[in-house]
């Protein structure tokens, strides 16, 4: 679906923790930390500007945006919530899905395991569950108590192996393990251990698994759970051999091993979990809950990226599936959104028999697009999003189906169906003509000197001072990258370079985040400043940075993803998340996580600091973060799927040189090629060899015209 608002929350998901917590334990402080008044007032301070006030901050920073700087800013996303103001979970704690996909259709089964240790539901968050208990009589859930609970994490940072660590309200010590694994018949099972240490006896209970450990001893626990059964005990050597086949499973089946490498572990970590996470929901925006389902256009988003990241077989799955999925409500965005996806994923591959077999349905979009456009140059008023029915000249969508034309108008015209590329690339000429138009008609320049362009063309929109103070508003912030990104507004003009001055001013960014009104997020006793933030969109938004060429603000927008828009540790999103606190809860409230679209978002952000491509150029690690290049750091790409074909390059930053590597795609090579390399501060380029041209402002080197391997040695200075 197009854009949401977060649907009504009363901080339900806040409220049965704290009931669960007050049930287990007699402990004297609180079980759900509270947000402090100093804390309180710091969030809603930056919430009440209409500047990014922490991301500018971090942009004027030496060196520029860290994830040491943006971390600690906003308490850790906790808790989740499903549609009608309802906890997803029976604690409120978001799971993380598990599964061994069979095929690049994704999972068929996942086991979902709350992040917080105590309970592992099958399938469904609704669905068969068991819980996870200890103390003196086994009845304590594990992590009833977030404020005894140690922070969820992943085995080796990101495998899809749920960490936990725990103290019982009588002192005792729990570490948890949990993950899922085939068993010898092809089921999907959860395996979990329990270490318990402790000066008494404790029970550790797996549903109706209850198992003793003696006072003063350390004694591990395991368990397995398949679905329709009762649980029952392991043995360690089972357990590991399980555990072995997760572990060699995805390693092998996500192939991020060699494919992307950077040299901050964090960031490696979080590409990592999320790559898992995209191959287990694939077509799905969400999974377990009602988000489990095709999503326009986020789902085609997820398609472009996991391609991006070489994923050919499932973003061609994707592909395939989504081309059929209903028209309504807003037809015409549709097919514009599967005329660019279908248009991309060729001119990524090159897959002549799949195009082929797309191309019935696709000529049928555009004999239905060629009917439609009127004299104005524009497609007919369609609805503006799933949750706005108003009828609207929708520049988000007309943009959308102008780049689509474009792109399959490429594609047709490579693969030899030079009539369809001619009707393509004429509709898109007038389509183009007709939205420059409407925008001139529409926009509007500001005192402040930036540029507002609504999104309802033709409709005699006000400039919002403040986007997250309407509906409208936040709206149009959710919607503007896709026509942004499009490219229909000259990256290199003044009209883009005045919308980014816009939404510099106007509320629409927090730690380089997306934000979004969800107002009845907080429901109406929560007082302060109701705000929240929103990563799903921004995909299309690191695109118009990328395009502008503004590495800083990338590298902002990904650190404040990894820092702000997802739990730390899990790397699980959602939809849209709490900012302010809820109620004087600390622990944070996002919506049906995790969410395919905000994943992709980190995705593609990460990748075009390192690979940006554009319709004849193709630059090559133009928005590093600085730290990146320090001697001792490494970072290498391998085989890349890009138009021009596998791009790889390795840069190797040593004391006083830095060593260059770039293999030049050779199906299709770039007309222009370029380098940066992004010092850290206070140094600068020195002497390359063998010579090439070289920007010194933007320390970028001019490769173009080589082919095969170049190599290079750069010297540093200062």
């Amino acid at each position: 679906m197009a854009p949401r608002v977060l649907g009504a929350l009363v901080v339900l998901a806040a409220l049965a923790v704290a009931a669960a917590a007050a049930r287990n334990t007699v402990d004297a402080p609180p079980c759900v930390p509270r947000a402090s008044a100093a804390y309180t007032a710091r969030v809603n301070d930056a919430l009440r500007s209409a500047r990014d006030v922490w991301g500018e901050q971090l942009l004027a920073a030496p060196g520029g945006p860290t994830y040491a700087r943006a971390t600690g800013r906003l308490a850790a996303i906790t808790f989740a919530r499903r549609p009608k103001g309802g906890a997803l979970t029976g604690s409120g704690v978001y799971y993380v899905p598990f599964a061994m996909p069979r095929g690049s259709a994704g999972a068929t089964d996942v086991m979902l395991h709350v992040a917080d240790g105590g309970a592992i539901l099958a399938g469904r968050a609704t669905g068969q569950a068991i819980e996870i208990a200890v103390g003196a009589d086994g009845r304590e859930r594990f992590g009833s108590c977030l404020a005894r609970l140690g922070p969820a994490r992943l085995a080796d940072g990101w495998l899809p192996i749920l960490l936990t660590r725990y103290e019982d309200a009588s002192g005792g010590r729990y570490a948890q393990e949990s993950f899922a694994a085939r068993t010898a018949d092809g089921r999907l099972a959860s395996y979990v251990r329990v270490e318990a240490t402790t000066s008494r006896p404790v029970r550790v209970r797996v549903g109706s698994l209850s198992i003793p450990v003696p006072r003063g001893v350390t004694r591990a626990v395991h368990a397995r759970w398949t679905p329709g059964r009762r649980p029952v005990a392991v043995g360690a050597d089972a357990y590991a051999s399980a555990r072995a086949s997760v572990v060699s499973y995805w390693r092998d089946r996500s192939g991020v091993d060699g494919r992307v490498s950077v040299p901050e572990r964090r960031v490696r970590d979080a590409m990592r979990a999320l790559l898992v996470q995209g191959l287990e929901l694939t077509w799905r925006y969400s999974i377990g809950n009602a988000y489990e389902q095709f999503s326009f256009p986020e789902t085609l988003d997820d398609a472009l990226v996991l391609g991006e990241y070489g994923f050919e077989a499932v973003a061609r799955a994707i592909l395939v599936a989504a081309l059929p999925a209903r028209p309504t409500p807003y037809p015409n965005w549709k097919q514009g959104e599967k005329l660019l996806a279908a248009g991309a994923h060729y001119r990524r591959f090159r897959d002549r028999a799949l195009l082929a077999r797309l191309t019935p349905t696709l000529r049928r979009f555009l004999s239905d697009l060629e009917r439609q456009v009127g004299a104005n140059g524009l497609l007919p008023r369609e609805r503006y999003s799933s949750d706005v029915p108003d009828a609207v000249y929708g520049l988000h969508a007309q943009a959308r189906v102008w780049q689509g034309l474009r792109e399959i108008g490429w594609a047709w015209r490579h693969a030899g169906e030079a009539a369809l590329d001619r009707r393509a690339r004429t509709l898109a000429a007038r389509l183009g003509r007709g939205i420059r138009v409407a925008v001139a008609r529409s926009q509007r320049t500001l005192p402040d000197g930036s540029l507002f362009v609504p999104m309802r063309l033709l409709d005699d929109v006000e400039p919002y001072p403040m986007v997250t103070t309407s509906r409208d508003g936040s709206y149009w912030n959710l919607v503007a990258p896709y026509a942004l990104a499009s490219g229909i507004l000259p990256p290199s003009g003044t009209q883009a370079r005045g919308i980014l001055r816009y939404l510099d001013r106007h509320g629409t960014r927090l730690l380089g985040l997306v934000r979004t009104r969800a107002s009845v997020l907080y429901g109406p006793d929560a007082g302060g400043v109701r705000s929240g933030v929103n990563p799903v969109y921004g995909n299309n938004a690191s695109r118009f940075l990328a395009a502008l060429d503004e590495p800083d603000r990338l590298v902002l927008a990904l650190y404040g993803h990894l820092a702000a828009g997802m739990a730390p540790g899990t790397f699980v999103a959602g939809e849209g998340t709490s900012v302010a606190p809820l109620l004087g809860v600390a622990p944070r409230t996002t919506y049906l996580p995790p969410n395919a679209a905000a994943n992709a978002t980190f995705l593609a952000t990460l990748r075009l600091l390192l690979v940006r491509e554009g319709t004849d150029s193709l630059d090559l690690a133009f928005a590093t973060p600085r730290a990146w290049l320090a001697a001792g750091k490494r970072i290498a790409v391998s085989d890349l799927p890009t138009r021009f074909g596998p791009v790889s390059f390795a840069i190797d930053a040593r004391a006083k040189t830095i060593g260059v590597r770039v293999d030049v795609p050779s199906r299709t090579p770039p007309r222009r090629l370029r380098l940066r390399l992004r010092l850290p501060t206070g140094q600068r380029l020195g002497n390359v060899r063998p010579a090439r041209p070289v920007d010194e402002r933007t320390q970028t080197i001019d490769l173009s015209g080589l082919r095969g391997t170049v190599l290079l040695e750069v010297d540093r200075r200062g």
